[in-house]
């Protein structure tokens, strides 16, 4: 019986295997379409959490996301300094309005401090506020917009007296790290589309031998 089985396998054409490759190929390609798919529906629920400025929900939406890449295969494309790069998992993404909570924080914690009269430079926030609110306007950003933070942060730079101050909104503001998320997912994990890329993986690999073998019989052939 094992006999029988070698010759049925030998018997197997090389143009069969091929045909047999090409729409194994397309199954992989659009099993790992959809488990991409699904890890940028998680990862985008995972950021109108941080939009609805809800903090249980995102706890909960990244640890979902977290589980999804850790054990499935997930190959995307992410913009590295205006280089396209292929890497496993979500790539970098940022909770963008949890940050920008934490940095109005730091801002009114400054502010106390600057709209002091002692100041030679009078209440440097309002002068600061008066500049940035009238950009504010006409670029229509709110007060919570990332643009309207710099613009208070580089405005109250602008001014000597406020070195110390500086200094103090500089320590305050978090490190934009702190709100960095990224997942990576191995190389090939036990699912569906993994097994699928292994069969394909060996099936190659058997294609490839018997073309090899086939070259060399035909070389040997040319010196007999």
């Amino acid at each position: 019986m094992k006999k029988r089985g070698r010759i049925k396998i030998h018997r197997i054409k090389t143009w069969q295997l091929l045909i047999v490759l090409v729409p194994l190929v397309f199954l992989d390609a659009t099993m790992l379409r959809m488990d991409h798919i699904r890890m940028t529906e998680l990862r985008s629920a995972v950021l109108d959490a941080d939009a609805a400025e809800n903090d249980e929900e995102v706890a909960r939406t990244l640890e979902e996301l977290r589980k999804f890449v850790l054990s499935n295969m997930v190959i995307n494309v992410i913009d590295d300094n205006g280089t396209q790069k292929i890497t496993f998992g979500t790539g970098p993404f940022y909770l963008e309005h949890q940050y920008i909570q934490a940095a109005n924080q730091a801002l009114a914690e400054a502010e106390s401090k600057i709209t002091s009269d002692s100041n030679p430079n009078g209440n440097i926030y309002a002068l600061a506020s008066e500049t940035c609110k009238a950009l504010a306007i006409s670029n229509g950003w709110t007060w919570d917009n990332p643009n309207y933070i710099n613009c208070m942060v580089s405005e109250i730079q602008k001014y000597p007296a406020a070195n110390e101050i500086q200094d103090t909104i500089k320590a305050s503001l978090p490190s934009t790290e702190l709100y960095r998320r990224e997942f990576s997912s191995p190389v090939w994990a036990p699912t569906v589309t993994g097994f699928l890329i292994l069969i394909t993986i060996l099936l190659i690999v058997v294609i490839l031998c018997r073309m090899i073998v086939w070259i060399i019989l035909r070389l040997s052939l040319l010196f007999v």
